[in-house]
C-alpha cells in the first residue's frame, strides 16, 4: 500500500469512528423524543382532565413531533465537515447541532457562529484554521473525505500523513444529477455565505448569473434565517415563491435535509387559497394584467357594483309598495363609502340603514293604505291621517328590519344596490365584460387585450388580481370578531398554562421551543394541531416574518403588489437574474419593481461565478446574451466541460435516439444522470409525446423553457431554436435561459435553418 493509500485508510478510520458516534447520539435524541411522545399519548384524555394538563400534553406532543421531524429529516449527510485550528482543536459541523450526556456541543450546526469559520476561511484569510475537511457519507458511512490545507506547518505530523482529497465543489459537480436539487451546505462559497447571513431587515437582493447558485443560497438563507431568528419567526414563518409547481417539487427537500420543515412554497398562481390558476396568458395580455394600473381598474368595477337607482327604489311587498327615495339612496351609498370599510364590511352598516329606511318606506306605505280605507267608510271623526312612521322608535325599527330581511324580495333589492361579492365573482365578471372594462379603464391601458369569454380558467395573471380584490371586498367579520373578545381572557390563560408548561418540563431549557405566546395562540380552539405553516398556506391575510421570492424577475407589477401584502416587515430576499426575464410583464430593473414598495430599503449581492455551467457551453450562451440583453454580463464559468456543445439538424420524430444517446453518454454504469429536453411552448406536447415518463425523478423529462426556469440537468437537448426566439417579445432571454440548464453536455436540435445566434455551434 502506498503511502497515499495508507494515509487515506487511517483518515477514513478515524472518521467514520467520530461520524458513528455522532449517528449514536442522534439516535439517542431521536429515542428521547419518541418516549416522550408515547408518554404523552399513553396519558390519553377523560372528561376529568383538567385544561392545564390538557395544554401540557399538546405542548409536550406537538413540540416532541417536532423535533422528532427535524431529527428524521437530517438523516442524509448528518456531519460533513471539519475544522482545525492552530491549538489542535477540531470542530464538526453538520446539519444539526447535537450534544453529549454532559451537554457539551458536539456537532456544530452549520448556521450557529461557531461553523461560519468553515464556509469563509480562504488562503489569505484562514482566520485562525490550520484545515478545512469535508466528509462525505453514503448512509452512514464515510466514502471519501477532501482536504483544503492553510497552515501545512501548523498541522501535527499525523494529520500531514492523512492529508486527501479535491476540492469538495469540483467533486459535487461531478456527480449526476438526480431529478431533485440537493443541498450546498458542504460545499457553500464565501460569496453565497455572505447572503445566507445577511441580516434579516429589509430586502436583500441576489442579482446573479445561470449557475452562480442564487436559488440553493436563499434556501440556506431560509434555514439560516429560521435559526437565528427563530422568535421573530416561530409565529410567521417564512415564505418562498417559486416560478412554477415543477421548480417547487425540484426544490422541495432543499430545507426538510437542513432540518427545517415549516417554510410555506407556492407559486404566484397558488397564492389565492381556493385557486389554482394552470392556463398562461398571451404576452399582450400578461403585460397589460401586470400593469399596476389594474388596481384602479378592479376599484373602478367594484365601484361600479355600489349602484344607486335611476329612480327612487321601489319594492313591492304583501300588497304594498315600498319606496325610497333616489336621493336618500345616494345618501346611503356615500354613507357606507365614506367609512373607508372594504365593501363586504361597510355592506353591513349599508344594509342596516337601507332596512331601516324601507321599516319607514312601509310605515308610511301603511298608513297612506289605511288612510284610503278610512276615508272609504265616510266617517268624518276617522279621517285624520295617521303617524305610523313618526311612532315608529329605534327598537321598532330594529324589529322591522329583521322581519324584512326574511323576505325575498327585499334581499334581492338590496344585493342589486350593494351586493355580497367574491372575489372570484367581482374579477370573473370584470373580464368577460367589454362595457365595464370599456367605462373603468384609465387612459392609455389596452383593456381589449383582458376581454375573455365568461368561465374562462383561472390564469396566473388572474392571481394578483383576485388578491386585489379580495383587500378591496374584505369580509364580514363580526362573527369572528366576537369570537375573539370571549376567547381574550381564555387566550391569557392558555398563555400562562403553556408558560408553566415551558418550565415544569424542561422544554425550554432543552432549546425545544421557548416562546408561550406561541404555545398559548398554536393550541387555542380554533388551531389545534396546526403548525404555523398550515394555518399560513389557508389564510389569504397572512403576514408572514420573511418572503422569498425566487425568479423574481417574472413577476408583474401587479404579482408584487400581492408579493408585499404577505410581508408587512418587508423583509425579503429577492433572487434573479434581469438577463433572464421571460415574462413580458417581467422586470427590466430591480428599481423599477422594487422602489415603489421599498425606496431605500433594498440593497443588492451580485453572484459572479458560475459553479454549474462549463465554460464551452457558456460562450454560446454568452453570444445570445449580447445579441439580445447587451447590458448584461454573462457570469464567469470556473470549469471546463467534457464535449463542445453542438447543433444537429434532425426532424422531431429522430429525437428519441439522440436522447438516449445523450443520456447513456452522462449516466456511464453508474445509472445516474438526467437528461433535460426543453422545447418552444407551442410544440410541447408533441415532443413530450416521444417519451412515456415526464416527471422529475425520470431519466428524460421534457418542458417548456418557463418550466425549466431554475432547473440543471446533466445533458440538454434543446429543441427547435428558432420557434423558441419566435414565441415571444422575450424570445432572445428564453433562448439564453434554455442553453445554461446543462452542467456536462448541450444539443441544439433544429429542423430549419440554425439561427445566426448560435452559429458558434457546429
Amino acid at each position: 500500500m502506498t503511502n497515499r493509500q495508507d494515509g487515506l485508510a487511517q483518515a477514513l478510520d478515524s472518521e467514520q469512528r467520530a461520524v458513528t458516534w455522532l449517528y449514536g447520539r442522534l439516535d439517542v435524541a431521536r429515542e428521547r423524543a419518541r418516549e416522550t411522545l408515547r408518554t404523552v399519548y399513553a396519558r390519553g384524555g377523560s372528561s376529568g382532565t383538567t385544561r392545564q394538563a390538557m395544554v401540557e400534553r399538546e405542548v409536550l406532543a406537538s413540540e416532541q413531533a417536532r423535533r422528532l421531524a427535524q431529527l428524521n429529516a437530517v438523516e442524509r449527510g448528518l456531519c460533513f465537515g471539519r475544522i482545525d485550528d492552530a491549538s489542535g482543536e477540531g470542530t464538526y459541523i453538520g446539519r444539526i447541532g447535537l450534544r453529549d450526556e454532559g451537554h457539551e456541543s458536539v456537532l456544530i450546526d452549520w448556521r450557529a457562529p461557531a461553523a461560519r469559520p468553515f464556509y469563509v476561511a480562504t488562503a489569505t484569510d484562514p482566520g485562525g484554521l490550520v484545515r478545512r475537511r469535508h466528509l462525505h457519507l453514503k448512509d452512514r458511512q464515510v466514502v471519501g473525505i477532501d482536504d483544503e490545507v492553510f497552515d501545512l506547518e501548523g498541522m501535527s505530523e499525523g494529520d500531514r500523513r492523512t492529508l486527501v482529497g479535491e476540492a469538495a465543489l469540483l467533486a459535487a459537480l461531478r456527480r449526476g444529477r438526480t431529478g431533485r436539487m440537493g443541498d450546498v451546505v458542504a460545499t457553500i462559497q464565501t460569496e453565497q455565505d455572505r447572503v445566507i447571513r445577511s441580516s434579516l431587515q429589509g430586502a436583500l437582493v441576489v442579482q446573479g448569473g445561470p449557475g452562480t447558485g442564487k436559488t440553493v443560497a436563499a434556501l440556506h438563507r431560509a434555514a439560516y434565517l429560521l435559526y437565528t431568528h427563530r422568535d421573530t419567526l416561530e409565529r410567521r414563518g417564512v415564505l418562498v415563491v417559486g416560478p412554477n409547481p415543477m421548480f417547487l417539487r425540484y426544490i422541495g427537500q432543499v430545507l426538510p435535509a437542513l432540518g427545517e420543515t415549516q417554510v410555506v412554497m407556492t407559486t404566484v398562481g397558488e397564492m389565492f387559497p381556493g385557486v389554482r390558476a394552470v392556463a398562461a396568458d398571451r404576452p399582450a395580455t400578461a403585460v397589460v394584467k401586470g400593469d399596476v394600473r389594474m388596481a384602479e381598474v378592479v376599484a373602478g368595477a367594484l365601484a361600479l357594483r355600489q349602484r344607486v337607482p335611476e329612480g327612487e327604489l321601489v319594492v313591492e311587498l304583501d300588497g304594498l309598495r315600498l319606496r325610497v327615495p333616489h336621493e336618500t339612496c345616494a345618501r346611503l351609498r356615500e354613507r357606507a363609502r365614506a367609512v373607508r370599510l372594504p365593501h363586504n364590511m361597510a355592506r353591513k352598516l349599508y344594509v342596516t340603514e337601507m332596512l331601516k329606511e324601507l321599516a319607514r318606506a312601509e310605515a308610511r306605505a301603511l298608513e297612506e293604505s289605511l288612510h284610503i280605507e278610512e276615508l272609504d267608510v265616510d266617517e268624518p271623526e276617522l279621517t285624520e291621517p295617521l303617524d305610523l312612521e313618526g311612532d315608529l322608535d329605534e327598537l321598532d325599527l330594529e324589529l322591522a328590519s329583521g322581519r324584512l330581511w326574511g323576505e325575498p324580495e327585499v334581499r334581492r333589492a338590496v344585493d342589486g344596490l350593494w351586493p355580497e361579492l367574491t372575489p372570484q365573482r367581482l374579477v370573473s365578471e370584470l373580464l368577460s365584460s367589454p362595457e365595464t372594462l370599456w367605462s373603468v379603464a384609465p387612459p392609455g391601458l389596452d383593456w381589449q387585450e383582458l376581454v375573455r369569454p365568461a368561465g374562462a380558467e383561472w390564469t396566473d395573471g388572474d392571481v394578483p388580481l383576485l388578491d386585489e380584490a379580495a383587500e378591496l371586498l374584505g369580509e364580514d367579520d363580526s362573527a369572528r370578531r366576537v369570537r375573539a373578545r370571549l376567547s381574550g381572557e381564555e387566550q391569557a390563560e392558555q398563555e400562562l398554562y403553556a408558560r408553566e408548561v415551558l418550565v415544569t418540563t424542561g422544554v425550554a431549557e432543552a432549546g425545544v421551543f421557548d416562546r408561550a405566546d406561541v404555545l398559548a395562540e398554536r393550541h387555542a380552539d380554533d388551531g389545534v394541531g396546526l403548525t404555523t405553516a398550515d394555518r399560513a398556506v389557508a389564510d389569504r391575510t397572512w403576514a408572514y416574518g420573511h418572503v422569498i421570492v425566487d425568479e423574481a424577475q417574472e413577476l408583474s407589477p401587479m404579482a408584487w403588489r400581492m408579493i408585499m401584502r404577505r410581508v408587512p416587515a418587508k423583509s425579503l430576499t429577492v433572487v434573479g437574474d434581469l438577463a433572464q426575464t421571460g415574462s413580458a410583464a417581467g422586470a427590466r430593473t430591480w428599481g423599477e419593481v422594487l422602489d415603489p414598495h421599498l425606496a431605500g430599503r433594498w440593497r443588492v449581492e451580485r453572484l459572479l461565478v458560475n459553479y454549474r455551467t462549463p465554460v464551452e457551453i457558456m460562450r454560446v450562451a454568452a453570444d445570445v446574451l449580447r445579441a439580445y440583453s447587451p447590458g448584461q454580463e454573462p457570469p464567469e464559468s470556473v470549469r471546463e466541460g467534457e464535449a463542445e456543445p453542438r447543433a444537429v439538424r434532425l426532424p422531431v420524430s429522430g429525437l428519441p435516439e439522440l436522447v438516449e444517446r445523450e443520456l447513456a453518454a452522462v449516466a456511464g454504469g453508474s445509472g445516474e444522470g438526467r437528461v433535460g429536453v426543453v422545447t418552444p411552448d407551442a410544440r410541447h406536447a408533441e415532443v413530450a409525446r416521444l417519451f412515456p415518463r415526464g416527471d422529475l425523478d425520470a431519466p428524460v423529462v421534457v418542458l417548456t423553457v418557463g418550466q425549466a426556469k431554475g432547473l440543471e440537468f446533466d445533458a440538454v437537448v434543446v429543441v427547435d431554436p428558432a420557434g423558441i426566439l419566435e414565441q415571444s417579445p422575450m424570445g432572445g432571454q428564453d433562448l439564453y435561459v434554455a442553453v445554461t440548464r446543462a452542467t456536462r453536455r448541450l444539443t441544439v436540435v433544429h429542423e430549419g435553418e440554425l439561427p445566426p445566434v448560435l452559429s458558434r455551434l457546429t
